[in-house]
């Protein structure tokens, strides 16, 4: 007869971290990020090391040297040493070499457990960085500055870090919470035309399947939103990372151990034209396309009422996005293995949001491959034939 001894291992770690909402974070008069890093006692002096996003460096004048000058005021000594400039967009996530250097800079710097790695930049960015300071050490302290609309409303604020490997969204990745977010808006007027809109996809997502009287906001305000005015923006950027914070931390599945991700609605397709267009259209483009494929089908399954799609479809043409896009039907069998990576990349049973109304998502199971095609037979017409405007 075999004996077995069994220990049960059961604790809970709690995380907690702030969210700051700011502008002008590296003029001496701002408190902020020198509060954060002061916020604990050490032993001596926390050392930091930086990594920015080259597009940043290249669009707000003398960044270096005002982040420089920053920490000199605040008696924190800092050197080009300290700086690491790493390419934007999903190419730092493409590229393993990356992580490599941010590992290295790491090193070289000698950042531990007590020190401070601060990632500046889009969301492809942070996620590359985050993943190299959750490997490092175990795991180094990580503040992130994002600098987009799409990382200060969703990935910024958020618990996951990744890389694309084997020719896959988010293959490597980790789930691991930042030390803070500083959002800045002084930054997101140095963003083209083109990232200022994408990031508005994600906060559409976010409002359709949480708060109906968020997207009635929006629908209001495309307009005020393609004028880019500040305040607005600052209020959609708010109103979203909210919406996407309080999923994470009250929805029961922050790290996401089921088969469930409500966040991700519209981006089982979204990944795969990122993937397919060689990443030639952005991330929340391909949101925008991924979340109108998605109602567009709630509506054929009889889901929701045509008026309501209409709202919807309509709302991102009015906001500049497209709604299709060619390689849905040129590559529709690439397409839609995007299914079956979706469901790969948790396992367990393929689980996709859908919408019941707007403000309201429903999980089903199973996407049938032929209404998934008269998906994107009605968006082509559609996008091609439609203007009124929301």
């Amino acid at each position: 007869m075999k004996h077995q001894h069994i220990l049960q291992q059961n604790f809970q770690v709690s995380f907690n971290y702030d969210i700051i909402f700011s502008r002008s974070i590296f003029d001496v008069s701002n408190s902020s990020l020198i509060d954060v890093i002061k916020k604990e006692s050490f032993f001596q002096q926390p050392k930091i090391a930086i990594v920015i996003d080259k597009g940043v460096v290249e669009t707000a004048n003398q960044l270096v040297a005002k982040i420089i000058d920053y920490f000199k005021y605040h008696q924190f000594l800092l050197t080009e040493t300290s700086f690491l400039v790493v390419e934007g967009g999903e190419v730092v996530k493409n590229n393993p070499a990356a992580i490599e250097s941010v590992l290295q800079l790491i090193n070289n710097n000698k950042i531990d457990r007590h020190s401070f790695l601060i990632a500046i930049g889009g969301g492809a960015v942070l996620d590359a960085v985050g993943y190299a300071a959750a490997i490092a050490h175990r795991g180094v302290r990580l503040i992130r500055i994002p600098t987009t609309v799409l990382s200060q409303n969703d990935s910024g604020v958020g618990v996951k870090n990744s890389m694309n490997y084997f020719g896959k969204k988010n293959f490597l990745g980790t789930f691991a919470p930042p030390y803070a977010v500083l959002n800045d808006s002084d930054f997101l007027k140095t963003l083209s035309q083109r990232n200022w809109r994408s990031g508005i996809s994600e906060a559409i997502k976010v409002a359709l399947i949480k708060e109906a009287a968020f997207f009635d906001w929006i629908e209001n305000n495309t307009q005020v939103l393609n004028n880019r005015d500040t305040l607005a923006m600052e209020e959609l950027i708010i109103r979203c990372a909210a919406l996407h914070t309080h999923h994470i931390s009250k929805e029961g599945d922050p790290f996401e151990k089921g088969s469930s991700r409500p966040l991700d609605f519209g981006h089982w397709a979204a990944h795969k034209l990122e993937q397919l267009t060689n990443y030639e259209i952005t991330h929340g483009e391909a949101v925008a396309i991924g979340i109108a494929l998605d109602v567009t089908y709630s509506f054929l399954v009889q889901k929701i009422d045509e008026h309501s799609l209409n709202r919807i479809l309509n709302c991102f043409i009015a906001l500049g996005f497209s709604i299709t896009h060619p390689i849905l039907t040129t590559h529709l069998e690439e397409v839609l293995k995007g299914l079956d990576e979706f469901r790969e990349h948790l396992g367990g049973q393929l689980t996709i949001m859908l919408l019941s109304e707007i403000g309201k998502g429903e999980e089903v199971h199973s996407l049938n491959n032929t209404q998934i095609a008269d998906s994107i037979g009605y968006l082509t017409s559609f996008h091609y034939s439609n203007t009124v405007l929301c």
